[in-house]
């Protein structure tokens, strides 16, 4: 007889070693060091608003990279005339993403052209995308650099543009040539046409002809 106290794969039915065991000690701990941690900067912002001041989480600057300028120019324009669907209440006030500029690394949406500049040109935008807000001073080899790669971007674009231009004029060619062909073609078919249709209404001329003669029909 089958003992009722065991399951199908052998293990006893009141087995359960195979679920997930947690360290309540260790999630304590973690609480507690949340809390803490939570108080301290409640009080931090409850000091900096009375004396005026807004507050800022403190940030470990040594991590950050210096700011360097936009190596690309800032596209404001690719959506106009566009139409963006938003659900809504998407976004609240400036937090979220909502019709206008969104700007993925901070979640804010701004409603011009003009706050998005001011928004990335601010320290928060600044610390959030990993920059310090400070900025090196350039040196003169910095400098040379800098005028060697502004070169040499440009000779890759003027070189993009007449490869642009040479498979454009060779697509033109071709396209050309193409043309003619078919011109010609259709031009011999009409000769042919032509050469055709006189040949049967000389055939025909000549058929008759010879009905008239063989019935002694003598024009």
């Amino acid at each position: 007889m089958a003992d009722k106290s065991k399951s199908a794969y052998g293990v006893a039915s009141s087995d359960t070693s195979f679920r997930k065991t947690w360290d309540r000690e260790e999630y304590a701990k973690k609480a507690a060091e949340e809390e803490a941690k939570s108080k301290a900067e409640s009080k931090v912002r409850y000091e900096a608003k009375l004396a005026g001041k807004k507050y800022h989480a403190p940030v470990d600057y040594s991590s950050l990279e210096a700011t360097s300028s936009r190596k690309q120019r800032l596209d404001v324009a690719s959506m106009v005339g566009k139409t963006t669907i938003v659900p809504a209440g998407a976004g609240v006030g400036k937090r979220g993403r909502s019709a206008g500029f969104y700007c993925p690394d901070c979640d804010l949406t701004f409603k011009d052209n003009i706050q998005l500049v001011e928004h990335l040109n601010s320290k928060q935008h600044l610390i959030a995308t990993g920059q310090s807000g400070e900025v090196v001073r350039a040196t003169v080899e910095d400098v040379r650099n800098r005028l060697r790669w502004l070169a040499h971007q440009k000779r890759a674009k003027e070189e993009e543009a007449r490869k642009a231009w040479q498979l454009d004029l060779g697509a033109r060619l071709k396209e050309r040539e193409e043309e003619e062909a078919r011109e010609r073609e259709e031009k011999r078919r009409k000769r042919n046409e032509k050469r055709r249709k006189a040949k049967e209404s000389e055939d025909g001329i000549k058929q008759e002809e010879g009905w008239e003669g063989r019935l002694g029909i003598i024009a």
